[in-house]
C-alpha cells in the first residue's frame, strides 16, 4: 500500500513538472527563437539552452538566448506555484555544462498566491504588441508594482523619464541603422521572418507592424516593405518605457533578468496592458553604452519594454509555438 501511494505521488509530481514545462512553451524569446529544451528524469526537470537556435549576428554572446531561457524558467515556476506547488530551483548547477541552466524539483505544497494565478492566467494571452499605443497613460502604481516584482526576481527596473526618451530614441535609431547595414543581421532577420509555412517559430510577417511615427522606433521586421499590420492611429503618447537591468552579464544575472522580464510581461498583461520588449538597443555596442548612461552607471541593460494601451479591440494573431514533443524530453 505504502509503495503504491509513493508511486502515485511520483506520477503526480512528474505530471506537475511536465505541465509546467508545457506552460513555458508560450514564453517570449528574441525573434521567437524559443531557444530552450526541457528534460524530465524521475522527479527532476532540467532546463537547457539550445545553442543551435542562437541568433548568429544579433546575439553573438548568447546574452538574449539566456534572457529568453530565463523567461521560460519563470513561466514554468509560475505554473507550478499556481498549481499549489513550490518549485525548488537550482540555477546553473553544473559549471562544466554551459547548456544546463536549471534543475527544478517540487517543494512543499502551498496555496497559490492570487498574483501568481493572475500571471499564469495571462500566459496564453500575452503577445508582443507592436501596434502604436494610445494617449492613455500607464498608472504610476502599476509601474511601481512592476518594479517590485522585477526586484523580487533578482533584477532591477529603470523607468525612462520624459527627459530621457530622446536618448532612448537615438540609441534605438542608431542600433537599427547599424543592424540594417550589416548583411549578417539581415540574414538573421530573413531566416526568422520567413520560416516555412508549417514552422513553429520565428516572427511571421503577418504579426509585424509597418513602420510609423513613434516616440521610440520599433524594429522593422520587414525592411522590404509590403507585409505587416498597420500601426494604428496612436503615436505611443501614453506609453511608458522601462529598462530591465542587472549587475552584469554573467549567465546567472541574465537568467534572473529573463525571469524578471517574464514576471513583468505577465503581470502587465494581467493588468490589461499591452507590452513589447525592445532589444535592438542592447544588441549593438555603442547604443548599449547610451542605455548604460541612461541607467547612470547602476548596471547593465538587458532589455527595454514598451508598455501601454492599444486603441483597438482587435486581438493580435497568435504567434507560432513549437510542439511539446520537440522541446520536452520525458525520460522513464
Amino acid at each position: 500500500m505504502h509503495a503504491s501511494s509513493h508511486h502515485a505521488a511520483d506520477a503526480g509530481a512528474r505530471g506537475a513538472l511536465e505541465s509546467a514545462a508545457r506552460a513555458s512553451l508560450h514564453a517570449p524569446s528574441v525573434f521567437n527563437t524559443q531557444p530552450w529544451k526541457w528534460r524530465l528524469t524521475g522527479n527532476v526537470l532540467e532546463l537547457r539552452s539550445d545553442p543551435a537556435r542562437r541568433l548568429e549576428a544579433v546575439d553573438p554572446e548568447g546574452t538574449l538566448m539566456m534572457l529568453s531561457c530565463g523567461t521560460a524558467l519563470h513561466h514554468a515556476r509560475a505554473a507550478l506555484a499556481a498549481a499549489g506547488r513550490q518549485a525548488v530551483v537550482e540555477r546553473l548547477p553544473d559549471a562544466d555544462d554551459a547548456t544546463l541552466l536549471a534543475r527544478l524539483r517540487l517543494g512543499a505544497t502551498a496555496p497559490p498566491d492570487p498574483q501568481v494565478r493572475a500571471m499564469v492566467g495571462a500566459i496564453t494571452r500575452r503577445r508582443t504588441d507592436r501596434r502604436a499605443f494610445g494617449a492613455r497613460e500607464v498608472p504610476n502604481e502599476t509601474l511601481q508594482q512592476l518594479g517590485l516584482l522585477v526586484e523580487r526576481e533578482g533584477a532591477r527596473l529603470h523607468r525612462v523619464r520624459p527627459d530621457q526618451i530622446a536618448l532612448l530614441t537615438v540609441s534605438t535609431d542608431l542600433a537599427a541603422a547599424a543592424e540594417l547595414d550589416d548583411p549578417e543581421y539581415r540574414d538573421d532577420l530573413r531566416q526568422w521572418t520567413s520560416r516555412p509555412p508549417a514552422s513553429s517559430d520565428g516572427v511571421p510577417l503577418a504579426t509585424a507592424v509597418r513602420p510609423g511615427l513613434r516616440r521610440v522606433p520599433l524594429r522593422d521586421f520587414d525592411p522590404a516593405g509590403g507585409e505587416g499590420m498597420p500601426a494604428g492611429t496612436g503615436r505611443d503618447q501614453g506609453a511608458a518605457y522601462v529598462v530591465v537591468f542587472g549587475i552584469g552579464y554573467r549567465p546567472i544575472d541574465l537568467l534572473r533578468g529573463g525571469e524578471a522580464l517574464s514576471a513583468l510581461l505577465l503581470t502587465a498583461t494581467a493588468e490589461g496592458l499591452s507590452t513589447a520588449p525592445l532589444s535592438d538597443a542592447v544588441e549593438v555596442t555603442w547604443p548599449r553604452h547610451l542605455l548604460r548612461y541612461l541607467l547612470s552607471g547602476r548596471g547593465e541593460p538587458y532589455v527595454v519594454v514598451r508598455l501601454g494601451y492599444v486603441d483597438s479591440d482587435e486581438p493580435l494573431p497568435p504567434v507560432p509555438r513549437r510542439d511539446a514533443a520537440e522541446v520536452i524530453e520525458v525520460c522513464p
